[in-house]
């Protein structure tokens, strides 16, 4: 028989010990490794390729939810969370399992067997999981994969974005950075007072407009401090005028 392969990611060893001690009555499943952080848990998911994971969602560095977003095909995870009733909300209703802490035998014993009975959410389940509790919570940075690296930007640092196929590209004074998300989704989340869509393909940071001028058919332009310009639609237009009181 096939072992199941586990792997633990929380930042307190006391936490992983505990899941490790419960685990000793699976004979089924195999603890790959033990993490403490999103940066080792990312790396080792790549390495190992785990069937399930162990996920403390409150973790330093970034959370359990930011190192998901840097997965294509997240693994099943069972979170491990002090997060309040709103955001399990999302757990339940995407099927995900999740252990609240602290946490007895008998219901990690629950969710384990929920995870044994059908091997575990689908990882567009995790997705959207992932998709929600976001938009529920503070979102004052971006989390992103710049090749073998983790970049972690401020929100205060963006600019602008602009759609890109599957991605959106994040302009930033450091540079530019790809984010497999939609435009749709840093709409949602990020501050609506601060950052307008002002096109269908573009987002932008209203401290950066120098200033906004007429173009053809009742359109406009918006120009950028650092000279960049930016369609406005007429949609966005009306927008940005209620935002900037014009």
């Amino acid at each position: 028989m096939k072992k199941i392969k586990a792997l633990l990611i929380d930042d307190e060893p006391l936490a992983c010990d505990l899941v490790q001690e419960y685990l000793q009555d699976y004979a089924e499943v195999e603890i790959v490794g033990r993490c403490h952080d999103g940066f080792e848990g990312l790396k080792a998911i790549n390495e190992h390729q785990p069937d399930l994971v162990f996920l403390d969602v409150q973790m330093p560095k970034i959370s359990g939810f930011e190192m998901l977003e840097l997965l294509d095909e997240p693994p099943a995870i069972i979170f491990a969370t002090a997060f309040d009733e709103y955001a399990i909300k999302a757990f339940e209703q995407n099927a995900v399992d999740y252990l609240l802490k602290p946490f007895s035998k008998e219901r990690f014993d629950k969710a384990l067997q929920k995870f044994l009975a059908r091997q575990g959410a689908s990882p567009e389940n995790v997705k959207k999981v992932v998709e929600e509790a976001v938009q529920t919570t503070d979102q004052n940075r971006v989390v992103i994969k710049d090749g073998a690296k983790i970049r972690i930007i401020p929100v205060k640092d963006i600019i602008r974005l602009e759609a890109d196929d599957d991605y959106v590209k994040i302009f930033t004074a450091q540079g530019n950075f790809m984010k497999k998300k939609t435009l749709t989704h840093f709409e949602k989340t990020l501050t609506q007072d601060v950052f307008v869509r002002v096109h269908r393909s573009h987002l932008i940071n209203i401290s950066h407009i120098s200033r906004i001028d007429p173009y053809e058919k009742n359109s406009h332009v918006a120009l950028l401090k650092d000279n960049t310009r930016v369609p406005v639609s007429r949609s966005g237009y009306q927008v940005l005028k209620g935002v900037l009181n014009l």
